[in-house]
């Protein structure tokens, strides 16, 4: 499975990064899960510089722009120059700070000019019963693959994320059937986006109050390729622990 450690800006330390680090590597060793840290941007190339890391690095987040008089932002490019590899676009975090669907789509274009796998965010604010929410996810996957060639649409990775989940209890959260209902619609909305049958190669993340106490049973019969994880990510024994249940 693919688990991708959003740190966002909980860690503002580098040694308690640098533990992260060094627990995220051990796990990497002893499962075949592939790890993929996305540190706050100042720590990256601390973390980068080690060749031979057996996990590897998101950005949490592209700038639209191709640099130039941009301050504070972070290119794509700048990114990509220090071996990151993912890069984190339309979390719902960013959309909330004005990303609006066009703009993701933009970011889209930058990070794969650059060679940096996109994971795309996607997910509903809340639930209808009329099934409503539905069509604002399929919106937004094919607003934001709409701005790529073909090839380029099958190498996206897609985080299902929805909004009302977040910050929730484990037994809160999503059950394993819904997810796996929501698994197979956007598996579906990829099937009419991309070429071919090249969408049966998409993976399909979840990302919303993932906890060591859930992660199992999400990841059992949901179809999921993997989670993006947020709070639980950002404490060393938690993570390992999410990590553990998941092997």
């Amino acid at each position: 499975m693919l688990i991708v450690a959003n740190w966002k800006a909980y860690i503002e330390d580098l040694a308690k990064a640098k533990k992260i680090f060094l627990v995220s590597r051990k796990l990497a060793r002893e499962t075949e899960h592939t790890i993929v840290l996305a540190p706050p941007g100042p720590f990256l190339g601390v973390f980068t510089e080690k060749k031979q890391s057996e996990v590897m690095f998101a950005a949490q987040d592209v700038s639209a722009t191709v640099g130039g008089a941009e301050t504070g932002e972070a290119t794509a490019a700048a990114y990509a120059a220090v071996g990151t590899a993912y890069a984190i676009i339309g979390h719902s975090e960013r959309r909330a700070r004005g990303d609006t669907d066009a703009i993701v789509a933009e970011k889209l274009v930058r990070a794969l000019a650059q060679g940096l796998i996109p994971i795309l965010c996607v997910g509903e604010r809340e639930r209808d019963g009329e099934g409503r929410y539905l069509g604002s996810i399929r919106e937004e996957l094919t607003v934001a693959l709409s701005a790529l060639l073909p090839n380029e649409r099958a190498a996206v990775i897609v985080a299902y994320e929805p909004l009302w989940a977040i910050g929730k209890t484990a037994a809160e959260s999503i059950s394993v059937n819904d997810l796996a209902e929501m698994i197979l619609y956007i598996h579906k909305v990829l099937t009419e986006l991309l070429p071919g049958k090249s969408s049966a190669k998409s993976r399909v993340l979840y990302g919303g109050s993932v906890e060591p106490g859930n992660v199992r049973m999400l990841a059992d019969n949901s179809g999921v390729d993997g989670f993006l994880i947020g709070h639980a990510s950002a404490d060393a024994p938690t993570f390992a622990a999410l990590v553990r249940e998941l092997s």
